[in-house]
């Protein structure tokens, strides 16, 4: 376990405030992470929690070490979309086997997508279809404690048995509005009751159970998985803002109730929204911009970016903050990331090198990832010096950071001093000896000139020395 520096500090939804970090088990942390619905391929809104998360992971992992990390992040391959675009993409396949052709193919590209982004591998992906056990015992539970009732053919969740539904949202039952996200129906006893298990039509996909033939609502299919990957209170619960309400409301309304328990997880974390040059994306502004399309078509800015590029345009932007996804920032990020790889350049750190301190301190108040970069230049600027262990230190940073130290770099970025350029350097460093300052200004705008930047700096042994690079 590293310590040494503050606590880390997360911003905790549930009570609207940045606080201390403090496991349930240091032995055992645990963090469930909403994964996707795999009907269609990832759009860059899903990547936001994927990176953001994997950022936090890979974080607990440096704080409490690996083994003692577990990090589910789930796959929902039951619901109403996929039966829809399995009947599109596929009408002369039976459903059942249209819909595992529909979620086979757009789960595997979507591992193989965040893959590209970075990250590591959760510890556990559950699928929902392998976890129906878990739902309909967890139902069960519900309707045993007085939680759920039957009715119309559901089984639904009554909002009114629970006294503080609503405290993660910030909605009270008095102030949700029939209809606004909320299906009304004359079987529900209040508007706000939602969905446990509802009954599938012959030519639907089902399970059998004591309610009859059909398939589980969207909000208990969390509940069950992360209970059986974590139990039933964890440590931080992710995902993206958009799901507060209703999805985590009800996810802990559904584990509470059925357990007894306080609490679900300890902790709520949700990422901003994302637009994509200043608009909300979707299909009808023609901006709707997949991970694919990114890494392979040339979407933005006519062409493909590398994933390390796109992972370090999300970071860049605190993940509480909404970005701006533009043409700009991933520029801003490829340039940056150029920068970082080329001053890590040819380094071979030991693979227990530990990142830099700062950065880690950096990323210990919320996930501060401006401060880091801020942090990883000046570890930059140490390496451009020659600082003792400093390529080794910024590689192995740039690692933990889920970075390569050189996936940019091409034989243009390898430089070898132009003749020119050493002469020109050579002579101001003696105009500054003999105190010629004008004419040390002088080579240095000439240079200038020829984008070439100057940068001052002195050696173990106090000399002036002088390191360049082309500007941008």
């Amino acid at each position: 376990m590293t310590t040494g520096i503050a606590p880390l500090q997360l911003y905790n939804t549930l009570t609207r405030r940045k606080q201390a970090f403090e496991p349930i088990d240091p032995a055992n942390v645990r963090m469930y992470v909403c994964g996707p619905t795999v009907y269609d391929f990832a759009h860059i809104g899903n990547a936001r929690p994927v990176i953001v998360f994997d950022l936090l992971f890979r974080l607990l992992r440096h704080v409490y070490g690996a083994e003692h990390v577990t990090y589910v992040r789930n796959i929902t391959d039951v619901d109403d979309k996929i039966n829809a675009r399995a009947l599109r993409d596929y009408p002369d396949l039976p459903l059942n086997e249209a819909i595992r052709r529909v979620t086979e193919k757009t789960e595997t590209q979507f591992r193989n997508d965040v893959r590209a982004l970075g990250t590591l591998e959760p510890t556990v992906q559950p699928r929902a279809t392998d976890n129906i056990a878990e739902m309909q015992a967890l139902i069960a539970a519900l309707l045993k404690r007085g939680h759920a009732y039957q009715a119309g053919g559901e089984v639904l969740f009554r909002t009114r048995s629970m006294p503080d539904y609503g405290h993660l949202s910030g909605r009270n039952l008095e102030n949700n509005l029939a209809g606004a996200r909320i299906a009304v129906d004359a079987h529900k006893e209040d508007p706000a009751d939602f969905v446990l298990w509802k009954l599938s039509a012959d030519h639907e996909p089902g399970w059998d159970s004591p309610w009859g033939r059909g398939r589980p609502g969207w909000h208990i299919e969390c509940s069950a998985m992360s209970e059986r990957y974590l139990g039933t209170t964890f440590d931080i619960h992710g995902g993206g803002l958009d799901l507060i309400f209703p999805h985590h409301e009800n996810e802990i309304a559904q584990s509470r109730c059925a357990h007894g328990t306080p609490v679900m997880a300890q902790v709520w974390m949700h990422n901003g929204f994302l637009q994509v040059e200043g608009q909300k994306m979707s299909k009808s502004l023609g901006n709707f911009v997949t991970i694919r399309d990114l890494l392979e078509s040339g979407a933005m800015g006519g062409h493909a970016w590398p994933g390390e590029v796109l992972r370090l345009a999300m970071l860049m932007t605190h993940y509480r903050e909404p970005i701006d996804f533009s043409v700009a920032r991933l520029e801003e990020a490829e340039a940056k990331l150029r920068d970082w790889q080329r001053a890590a350049r040819d380094a071979d750190p030991a693979p227990d090198t530990a990142p830099d301190a700062a950065v880690v301190e950096a990323l210990f108040d919320d996930l501060n990832f401006h401060r880091a970069s801020v942090a990883i230049d000046a570890l930059v600027r140490s390496a451009n010096r020659g600082g003792p262990g400093a390529r080794e230190n910024l590689a192995a940073t740039l690692g933990f950071l889920g970075f390569s130290p050189d996936s940019l770099l091409t034989t243009d970025d390898t430089w070898e001093e132009p003749p020119h350029i050493a002469a020109a350097i050579a002579a101001r460093l003696a105009a500054l000896e003999s105190r010629n300052f004008p004419e040390a200004d002088r080579i240095r705008a000439d240079l200038a000139e020829q984008g070439i930047a100057l940068m001052d700096y002195k050696d173990e042994e106090g000399r002036r020395q002088t390191k360049w690079e082309i500007k941008r």
